[in-house]
C-alpha cells in the first residue's frame, strides 16, 4: 500500500505543473465555476463528530469557551505556503511557532503553551482533529502538519476548554474542517515559483450533480531550502464524495501524502555565525507516507433528533536517517580490552562480562557480538535510522436531541468513540565516520582517514545494551470513550452548559529484540473530565462567557517505553525501559466578553474579544537529558505546571477591506522546586539544574502581538501586509531559567493579487519582508575541551544552537478558474471570538 501511495504522489507531484499547462482546454466545457458564496462562520463543533455530514455544531454565541477560527479565504492569502500554521501563527492570538528542525513545513505549533508537535518526544498538549478524525499519531501522539491537504481546508477551529474532545486536549483542540463537493463547486489550478527554487502547483475541483457531490484536490512542492542539504518535497492528494437527500449526507473521504525533508535539526551558534544556512551533523533525512479512509455521516431521524458519526482507517509509516557524533574512544588502560572502542570510558573499571558498568560501555556490533578496534585520531559517529510503522482505526458515534426543555430551547449531545492502534518501532546505530563536511558516512575506505575495521557493516551496541542498542517494539493502543453534552437556555439571554466525558487507555508494547525485556508491559488510565460554563447575551452586540473543565492525556508509547533514569535511551533511537508514568491532568477557567457589532464602519462587521483564562497541570511530562551525556535522556513527570494569561482581539470585515490586531499574554510557568537533568546548560550544576515556582517554560514568549490589513486598490488590484512580533523566550534545556533568552524578534510579510480577467489571476507572497534572523528555537550542545577540535576541525566554544528562521522570500504565480467568470466573492463574516 505504501509502495503505490508513493508511486502515485509522485507522479502528482511531477505532472502536476504539465496538468496545469493542459487541463484548462479540457475542462473550460464543463462549465465549473467556484462557488460564490460563503456562509458565516458562527457555527462551530462542539464534539469531534459536530459537523461531519454536514450541520451539528453550536452558535458562538452558547459556547462557553474561547473559539479561534481560520476561514479559507485567509488560507488562501498564503498558498504559496502550502503550510496552515503560517497562517495560523500570523492571524491566530495566543499561536507561536518553534522550529527545532529547520524547516518550516515540520515545525511545533504551541497555543497558549501547549504543543502540537512533529518531533517525537515533545510533550502534545493538544488534540487535531481532520473532519472528526483525530489525526495525532498512533505512536507519540506528534502532529504532522505537513501531511495535511491544505489547498482542501475549508476551515480550522481552535476550542478552548472542551474535555469531549478527548485525550491530548490540554489546551484545547484543533478542529480541521475540509472542502467537499457541497461547499466548494468548481476547477482551480494554481501554479508557483520562487526563492530557495521553490516551485509549486495545486488543482482543486468540485461540483454537484443531483443529489451526488465530488470534490477533488492535489498538491505538489519541491525546493532546495534555504539552509544546506535541506530540500522539500511534498506531494498530497484529496477526494470527497458526497451524498445528499432530505434527511441524511454521507461522504466518501480518501487521501494519501508523501513528504521528504532533509537536514532537520538546530545548528551550532558558531556555525551560523558564520553563515546563516549552515547545518550540523547530516544526514538528518525525513521520509513519510500516510494514506488514509473515512466516512461519515448524518442522518436526521425525527424533527428533533440527529445520528452523527464517522469511522476511519489511517495508515503511516515513517524512516528517519540521522547522523551524529558519539561519545567513543579507547578502552581504558585498566581493561584487558585496551585498543577496543568504549562508550563514555571516563572512570572505566577493568571487569568482565558479567560486571553491569563494564557492559555498558564495551562497544560490540553485528550477530556475532564482534569486538570494534579503536583507532587514534577518527573522530567517531553513528549514523541511526529509526522506522515507525502505524495501522489506526476507529470510529465516533452520537446523537443529537434538540427538544425543548421546560419550554425552553436545549441541545442535548450523547456519543461514544473508539480508536485502536498497532504499531511497530525499529532504530539501530551503525558506526561511522564524521567527515570534515560534517557529513556521518560508513564508507571504510574514506581518503581521509583510513581504513577503519568494521565500519558500516552491522548494528551497533554495547555488551549489555543501554544507550546504545537496536530495539524493536510492537505494541497497540486502545482508547475509548463516552460523554454528554447539554446546553439550556434559562433565558433567551442565559445559556448554561454541562457535561462530561469518560476517557480510557489501554498501552500494551513488547519487546523484540530481547535486550530490553522492560519495554514488554500493558498499562491502563481512565478518567471522567467534567465542563461547566454559561454565555449571557447582554445585547446582540455583547455577549459574556465562561467556564470550567478539566481534561487528561495519557503518556504515549515512547514515554512509557523510556521513563527510566538508570536506564536511559539514546533519544529517539532506543527504547529499554517501562516503569509506571502517571497521566497528565489539566484544569482549566476561563471568563471573557466577546461579540460582532454590524455596520461598524464603512459597511464593515467588526468582532471583538477579550478573554482570560488559567491552566493547571499535574504529573505534567518532560523529556529530560541524562547527566554527563546529553544524547541520552528520559521522561519523568513534574509535580504541577500552568498556563495563564489574557487575549485581546479586533476584526473589522467590509466590502472591499478587512483589518485586524489582537494581543496575547500567556504566562507559562513551572510550580514545583525540583532538580531537573541538563547535562549541557553552561549554568547546571554538575549537570543539574534546580527548577523553581515561578520559572518560565522554554521556548513561549510571553507577549505576542498581531496586526494585519487587506485592501482592494482598485476593483482589479488587492493588497495586504502583516506583522507578528513576540518577546524573548528561554532556550530548550534551561528551565531553570539561568541563561540569556532567545531575543525578541517580529517578522513581516506582504500578499497582493491582480484580477487579470475574470478567470485569470496573478498573485505573491513576500514572506520576512525586513530579512530578520532571529531564532524561534534554541536549546544547548557540548562545548568542546580546550584544545580539542569537533570532527578534528571545528572549536564548539558557544553551547547554544538555534534554528534561525526562513530568510525573505519571494514568490509570484498564477491562480486559473475554469468555467463562466464568477460571480464576485464576498468576504465571509468570520464570527472568530
Amino acid at each position: 500500500m505504501n509502495e503505490g501511495l508513493g508511486m502515485s504522489v509522485r507522479a502528482l507531484r511531477s505532472s502536476l505543473l504539465v496538468t496545469a499547462a493542459l487541463l484548462p482546454g479540457a475542462v473550460y466545457a464543463q462549465g465549473g465555476q467556484q462557488s460564490v458564496t460563503l456562509p458565516e462562520l458562527d457555527v462551530v463543533a462542539t464534539t469531534p463528530a459536530s459537523g461531519t455530514g454536514g450541520g451539528g455544531g453550536q452558535r458562538i454565541d452558547k459556547v462557553p469557551f474561547t473559539v479561534e477560527t481560520v476561514s479559507a479565504r485567509q488560507l488562501e492569502v498564503d498558498r504559496a505556503t502550502l503550510d496552515p500554521t503560517f497562517t495560523l501563527q500570523r492571524t491566530t492570538p495566543g499561536v507561536n511557532l518553534s522550529d527545532g528542525q529547520g524547516n518550516s513545513f515540520r515545525q511545533t505549533l504551541t497555543y497558549r503553551g501547549f504543543d502540537a508537535s512533529p518531533l517525537q518526544g515533545a510533550p502534545q498538549g493538544l488534540a487535531v482533529f481532520q473532519n472528526g478524525a483525530r489525526i495525532n499519531e498512533a505512536f507519540g501522539d506528534v502532529v504532522n502538519w505537513d501531511l495535511i491537504p491544505s489547498v482542501a481546508i475549508n476551515r480550522i477551529d481552535i476550542v478552548t476548554g472542551n474535555p469531549i474532545f478527548g485525550l491530548n486536549a490540554l489546551g484545547g483542540a484543533v478542529n480541521i474542517e475540509m472542502k467537499n463537493g457541497y461547499t466548494w463547486q468548481g476547477t482551480e489550478i494554481s501554479v508557483l515559483g520562487g526563492s530557495d527554487g521553490r516551485i509549486l502547483g495545486t488543482l482543486q475541483h468540485g461540483q454537484v450533480v443531483g443529489p451526488w457531490s465530488f470534490y477533488f484536490a492535489g498538491e505538489g512542492l519541491r525546493d532546495r531550502g534555504w539552509r544546506f542539504e535541506s530540500p522539500s518535497e511534498i506531494g498530497r492528494v484529496y477526494a470527497d464524495l458526497g451524498y445528499k437527500s432530505l434527511d441524511s449526507e454521507f461522504h466518501i473521504i480518501a487521501q494519501g501524502a508523501k513528504t521528504f525533508f532533509g537536514a532537520a535539526a538546530a545548528a551550532p551558534v558558531d556555525f551560523t555565525h558564520l553563515d546563516d544556512r549552515a547545518i550540523f551533523t547530516y544526514p538528518q533525512t525525513i521520509d513519510t507516507r500516510m494514506g488514509q479512509i473515512q466516512v461519515t455521516g448524518k442522518v436526521n431521524l425525527s424533527p428533533t433528533w440527529d445520528l452523527q458519526g464517522n469511522a476511519y482507517y489511517r495508515r503511516f509509516s515513517q524512516f528517519v536517517i540521522d547522523g551524529n557524533d558519539a561519545e567513543f574512544e579507547n578502552c581504558s588502560r585498566q581493561s584487558s580490552f585496551r585498543g577496543s572502542l568504549c562508550f563514555e570510558d571516563d572512570g572505566f573499571q577493568q571487569g568482565n562480562l558479567s560486571n553491569q558498568a563494564y557492559r555498558n560501555q564495551f562497544l560490540m556490533q553485528g550477530r556475532n557480538a564482534t569486538r570494534i578496534p579503536f583507532t587514534p585520531g577518527v573522530p567517531y559517529g553513528t549514523l541511526d535510522t529509526v522506522r515507525t510503522e502505524a495501522e489506526s482505526y476507529g470510529g465516533t458515534l452520537q446523537a443529537v436531541n434538540r427538544d425543548r426543555v421546560f419550554d425552553r430551547g436545549n441541545t442535548f449531545i450523547v456519543g461514544g468513540s473508539i480508536e485502536q492502534a498497532h504499531f511497530t518501532y525499529k532504530s539501530q546505530s551503525t558506526l561511522g565516520i564524521i567527515n570534515p563536511d560534517l557529513s556521518v558516512t560508513t564508507n571504510p575506505n574514506n581518503p581521509t582517514y583510513g581504513f577503519v575495521p568494521g565500519v558500516g557493516t552491522e548494528q551497533l551496541r554495547t555488551a549489555a545494551a543501554l544507550g546504545i542498542a537496536p530495539s524493536n517494539a510492537i505494541g497497540t493502543n486502545l482508547y475509548m470513550g463516552l460523554f454528554a453534552l447539554d446546553t439550556f437556555d434559562v433565558t433567551d439571554a442565559l445559556s448554561l452548559t454541562a457535561g462530561a466525558r469518560l476517557n480510557f487507555a489501554k498501552i500494551s508494547t513488547q519487546d523484540q529484540t530481547g535486550f530490553s525485556p522492560d519495554v514488554t508491559g500493558t498499562h491502563y488510565f481512565n478518567r471522567i473530565n467534567p465542563v461547566a460554563g454559561l454565555t449571557y447575551k447582554f445585547y446582540p452586540w455583547l455577549n459574556l462567557y465562561g467556564g470550567y473543565s478539566e481534561s487528561n492525556r495519557a503518556p504515549t508509547p515512547l514515554e512509557l517505553a523510556c521513563a527510566n533514569p538508570l536506564r536511559p535511551c539514546l533519544l529517539p533511537n532506543s527504547l529499554v525501559a517501562d516503569p509506571p508514568l502517571d497521566q497528565v491532568v489539566a484544569r482549566t477557567y476561563e471568563v471573557g466578553f466577546r461579540g460582532t457589532v454590524p455596520d461598524f464602519y464603512a459597511g464593515g462587521l467588526l468582532s471583538y474579544k477579550v478573554g482570560a483564562f488559567r491552566t493547571d497541570l499535574t504529573n505534567d511530562i518532560l523529556q529530560v537529558a541524562v547527566p554527563g551525556n546529553a544524547a541520552r535522556g528520559y521522561f519523568v513527570n513534574v509535580p504541577a505546571t500552568q498556563r495563564q494569561g489574557i487575549e485581546v482581539g479586533t476584526e473589522l470585515i467590509g466590502p472591499d477591506f478587512s483589518v485586524y490586531a489582537n494581543y496575547a499574554l500567556i504566562d507559562a510557568t513551572f510550580q514545583f522546586t525540583g532538580d531537573l537533568s541538563s547535562p549541557n546548560n553552561p549554568l547546571a550544576n554538575d549537570g543539574l539544574i534546580t527548577v523553581r515556582p515561578g520559572n518560565k517554560v522554554p521556548l513561549v514568549p510571553d507577549h505576542q502581538f498581531k496586526v494585519g490589513f487587506d485592501v482592494a486598490l482598485t476593483p482589479a488590484w488587492r493588497f495586504g501586509a502583516n506583522l507578528a512580533a513576540y518577546s524573548s523566550s528561554y532556550y530548550r534545556g534551561d528551565e531553570s531559567n539561568l541563561n540569556p533568552k532567545l531575543p525578541a524578534y517580529f517578522s513581516v510579510n506582504l500578499n497582493t493579487s491582480y484580477q487579470v480577467t475574470p478567470n485569470l489571476q496573478v498573485f505573491g507572497l513576500v514572506t520576512n519582508l525586513l530579512n530578520s534572523r532571529h531564532a524561534n528555537f534554541g536549546t544547548f550542545l557540548e562545548r568542546t575541551e580546550p584544545g580539542e577540535l569537533f570532527a578534528n576541525r571545528f572549536a564548539l566554544n558557544d553551547p547554544r544552537t538555534t534554528t534561525i528562521v526562513q530568510p525573505l522570500s519571494i514568490y509570484g504565480g498564477i491562480r486559473y478558474v475554469l468555467g463562466p467568470p464568477p460571480a464576485p466573492m464576498p468576504e465571509p463574516v468570520i464570527r472568530k471570538f
